[in-house]
Formats: C-alpha cells, sequence, structure tokens
C-alpha cells in the first residue's frame, strides 16, 4: 500500500470524515464479506483524502489501544444501532471528532458519555421509550436518557445514567425495595409515580430533581452522614438534591412536568430563555436565544417531535425570527435562534 502523509487534524472534511466512521462501524458489524471488501478498498482508492482518512483512523485507533475499551464498546454499541436512527448518526459524530478532532479529540473521549451507549436501555436526542419491567413496574424514558437496571435477592435498582426517567412502581411481591440511584444520591420509592432527572443548578452544579405524582419518595443525598438527611417527598411534591443536600420542596404538577410522556412540553409563563433550553432537549442540532428577548414570557403546550414548528408558533406569537448559523456551504446547520426582527444572527 501507498504511503500517505497524515492530513492536518481538522482537515478532512466533515463529509469524508464521517464515511471513514462509517466505514469502521461497518466492518466492525461482522464478518467481511467479499462485496464489501471490494467496495471499502474502492472508496479508498477514489480519492487521496479518503486514504488520509482512513489511515488517521488506524493511527489515533493505535493511540488508544491501551484505553480502547469505551471505544471499541462505542463502536459496536453503533454497528448494532438501525442505520439512520439518531442513535447511530450522535455515535458517528462524535466518533468523527475522536479521530479527526486534533487536540480536542483527546477531550472529547473523556467527555464522551460512553456509559450512556452502552447502558442496558436508553434513548437518542427526541426520543422516547415506554416499557414494562419484570416486577411490572412501568417505565419512560424522555429524550437523551440512559438507565441500568440492577435487580437483586435483595433489591430492586434503577441506576439514571443521563436523562430523565419515569416510574411507575409495582408492588413487588418478594418485598424488595424500588431505587433509583444517580451520581448525586438515590430515591426510594414508596408506592409511587414520579420522575427523576439530570439537570444543572444556576450555579453549575449537577443535581438531581424528583418529582412525585402518587404516593411518596424517599429521597437521600449520597454524602448524607445520616438518616436526617433524607427527605420524604410527597405527591405533589418535588425537590433537587446534590451530593451533599437537599433543596426546599416546591409544588409540581403532572399535567406540565411528565407532559414529555405524550411528546409535549408545556409552558406557563416561562422565559424565552428556559423554554429555549428545554425545548433544545429534544433537538438534533442547538438551539439559542438572544439575550434581548430571553426575559420574554412563553404559554401553551407545544409538540416536542417538531421544532421548527415550535420555533416559527413562538416566534409570530413574540414577533421574532427564526435564525439559522449554518457552515459548510448550508450543509452542516450550527445552531438555530430566535432573536429580534432584523437583528444579527
Amino acid at each position: 500500500m501507498r504511503a500517505v502523509a497524515l492530513p492536518a487534524p481538522g482537515s478532512v472534511p466533515p463529509d469524508v470524515a464521517r464515511r471513514a466512521v462509517e466505514w469502521l462501524i461497518e466492518l466492525q458489524a461482522g464478518p467481511m464479506s467479499d462485496a464489501l471488501r471490494r467496495e471499502w478498498t474502492c472508496w479508498r482508492a477514489a480519492d487521496p483524502l479518503h486514504e488520509q482518512a482512513w489511515q488517521r483512523i488506524e493511527t489515533v485507533n493505535g493511540r488508544l489501544a491501551g484505553l480502547s475499551a469505551p471505544t471499541t464498546a462505542a463502536v459496536a454499541h453503533a454497528a448494532l444501532a438501525p442505520r439512520a436512527s439518531v442513535r447511530r448518526r450522535q455515535a458517528v459524530g462524535t466518533l468523527a471528532v475522536l479521530f479527526f478532532g486534533g487536540g480536542t479529540a483527546w477531550t472529547v473521549y473523556q467527555r464522551t458519555p460512553w456509559r450512556e451507549w452502552t447502558a442496558d436501555l436508553r434513548t437518542g436526542v427526541g426520543e422516547r421509550r415506554s416499557l414494562r419491567l419484570d416486577d411490572g413496574t412501568r417505565l419512560v424514558l424522555n429524550t437523551d436518557s440512559a438507565v441500568d437496571v440492577r435487580f437483586s435477592a435483595t433489591e430492586r435498582r434503577l441506576r439514571l445514567i443521563a436523562g430523565e426517567v419515569l416510574v411507575d412502581s409495582a408492588k413487588d411481591p418478594r418485598g424488595r425495595p424500588l431505587l433509583v440511584e444517580t451520581a448525586q444520591g438515590e430515591a426510594l420509592a414508596l408506592g409511587t409515580r414520579f420522575t427523576v432527572r439530570e439537570v444543572v443548578t444556576d450555579s453549575g452544579l449537577r443535581a438531581t430533581q424528583v418529582g412525585v405524582f402518587e404516593g411518596a419518595v424517599r429521597v437521600r443525598p449520597r454524602d448524607g452522614e445520616s438518616e436526617r438527611d433524607a427527605q420524604v417527598l410527597q405527591a405533589g411534591q418535588q425537590a433537587r438534591f446534590t451530593a451533599s443536600a437537599v433543596a426546599a420542596r416546591s409544588p409540581v404538577v403532572e399535567d406540565s412536568a411528565a407532559a414529555w410522556v405524550d411528546g409535549m412540553l408545556v409552558a406557563r409563563g416561562m422565559r424565552l430563555a428556559a423554554f429555549v433550553a428545554e425545548l433544545g432537549r429534544y433537538s438534533a442540532h442547538p438551539l439559542s436565544c438572544d439575550r434581548a428577548v430571553a426575559d420574554l414570557r412563553v404559554s401553551g403546550t407545544y409538540p416536542v417531535a417538531d421544532i421548527d414548528k415550535v420555533l416559527e408558533t413562538v416566534a409570530a406569537i413574540l414577533s421574532l425570527e427564526v435564525q439559522t448559523v449554518t457552515r459548510f456551504w448550508g450543509h452542516q446547520v450550527v445552531r438555530i435562534g430566535l432573536a429580534p426582527r432584523g437583528g444579527p444572527a
């Protein structure tokens, strides 16, 4: 094979980088047929950039040899995902940054949520999933969420790795408690229907938010030193907790807090900035809001499955405009934002 100089990080066009990653995933999906090998070989020979891209993947793979378990798992799980699925596209995009992102690749490697890709249950951006566990408990996973299920002889434990989950707990004939564990602590179901969500506080700390709709839930921070650090939330209450403390309780209404189960986002006088941030959880592209209009208020019920329509509707109501910023001659959307009419993109 001819020697090819490796391209500088970032010099490989995005479409070539993504296609090279897609080839890596295809080749890891199972035994390589003669037809697939010929197609792969022809693709590499069709353009010098194709060969350069492939050699960069092989080089970065060599650098990560001692750390390859998460990378291998990510490629394997991407191979299992349907070709047109959101999860597959996300995996390709993240791996493309890892292989072709230059100095940022190592940061991506450290920050990429590998555990989400290998979780027992997961959803992609914009997806929801409803299922019933062996004990009869019903779970609904919100957008971009991941949960591990760990049932034993003594307990039923769910680990929320990312995102949000609604739990409709079933009574266990064996009397095992049902717990939802997060990075900040755990929530013990006391015969109940509730949501658990990963959030970031105004001060930048990661926290867990629990909203109770039926029954009660006992929440306990991970670093709590005694039972006095735990609190019991009753139906109609919600609270956030960090690893060290539980914040004050506040009212919660299921019709709005869990409207996502039915694919809706309910806003009642919500700041536009907060509304856009919440809507962004369901969007394949980053959403933004101009500071000049961030404090405008939004009310109504909106379908999260049609982001473009929601943005157009809100823009019309508030006399704003939707601005789309792209690069690579319009082939890649950088962000979509709401801004004053006639304002800069």
